[in-house]
């Protein structure tokens, strides 16, 4: 299994697309590094020695606006929230007053998840229907080794691509970050509501949290374009269907989820858990575990039907 498992490593970082897609990736952490760093609000907070009267005036607001019913039932949870929040930093003395620092620009480097993602998907998408293209997939099925486990060391090594990808993304956001901004003069604690309770936790370990909750959706996404290339052989329409679905999924599913309760199945209902965390579910019955179960399901479907086709295909022809 190792052996399979670095030839096909060693097949994905032999094509200079993957080598681009990574410099590409390194290019857009710079851009938003260059972009934040010369604009021209937003990165200098003023010593506001007002900052807990200003809290206050902004918790009043919040409570007026939730006593007159002026909130969208979509923000009721959220404004609530920031009243907890805004208690806890006056009763912890917790001021407003942060600079821009290396954690707010790994914090925002985060949506370039998506943009690895899609490298991802690329390479899930090719790497078993390119086998069929090119003719080498008999080469492949002569050696003395069974087909699920050199279907399992292709998936493994899409997998260890797409994790690569999220720590060159954070290690080279951190690097660069910590160039341009530097870090906090004093440690300030990630502030996390969740239940009515707000807790404090360490910024390196909230923004270990927030790339690990946004690559599940990488993660199911890259799983159904492997498996798509699996059972079709044709790695334009996984890559077609598997970006159509990342890009547009959460909003056809949100849409639904207004009007039907069986929206909730949907698996881009579920990809989202920091809906869980630091947010409401979308739709109320949703709990943590009903769709952990849910990508669970849908994580095994999609295996199911890539191993089976793959075991039983014909590639005599």
């Amino acid at each position: 299994m190792l052996q399979l498992l670095q030839n096909e490593w060693m097949k994905i970082w032999k094509r200079a697309a993957t080598h681009v897609m990574v410099v590409l990736l390194l290019l857009s952490v710079i851009a938003i590094g260059a972009i934040t760093k010369y604009q021209e609000n937003g990165l200098s907070v003023p010593d506001n020695e007002n900052w807990r009267q200003g809290l206050e005036m902004e918790n009043k607001e919040y409570q007026k606006q939730l006593d007159e019913g002026t909130v969208s039932p979509d923000l009721i949870e959220y404004t609530r929230s920031q009243i907890a929040i805004n208690e806890y930093r006056l009763e912890h003395d917790i001021t407003t007053n942060v600079d821009y620092s290396v954690w707010d620009f790994i914090s925002d480097s985060s949506e370039l998840i998506s943009f690895a993602g899609l490298f991802t998907i690329i390479i899930a998408a090719g790497i078993v229907a390119n086998e069929f293209t090119w003719g080498t997939v008999k080469l492949l099925l002569i050696r003395p080794i069974g087909r699920a486990k050199i279907l399992f060391s292709k998936y493994l090594s899409v997998i260890l691509f797409g994790v690569c990808l999220i720590l060159v993304l954070f290690g080279f956001a951190l690097l660069l970050g910590a160039i341009l901004f530097g870090f906090p003069e004093s440690s300030t604690p990630y502030l996390n509501y969740h239940d009515g309770k707000v807790t404090e936790q360490s910024m390196i370990l909230h923004l270990l949290i927030t790339y690990g909750l946004n690559s599940i959706d990488l993660l199911m996404i890259t799983t159904m374009a492997f498996m798509i290339s699996s059972v079709f052989r044709n790695s334009s329409l996984a890559v077609g269907i598997s970006i159509f679905l990342m890009f547009m999924g959460g909003t056809v599913t949100y849409m639904l989820s207004t009007k039907f309760e069986w929206a909730k199945y949907i698996l881009f209902a579920n990809t989202d858990l920091t809906q869980y965390f630091e947010g409401t579910p979308l739709m109320e019955g949703m709990t943590l575990t009903f769709s952990i179960v849910m990508l669970c399901v849908y994580f095994l479907i999609f295996h199911m039907l890539a191993f089976f086709v793959f075991k039983k295909r014909d590639v005599a022809a």
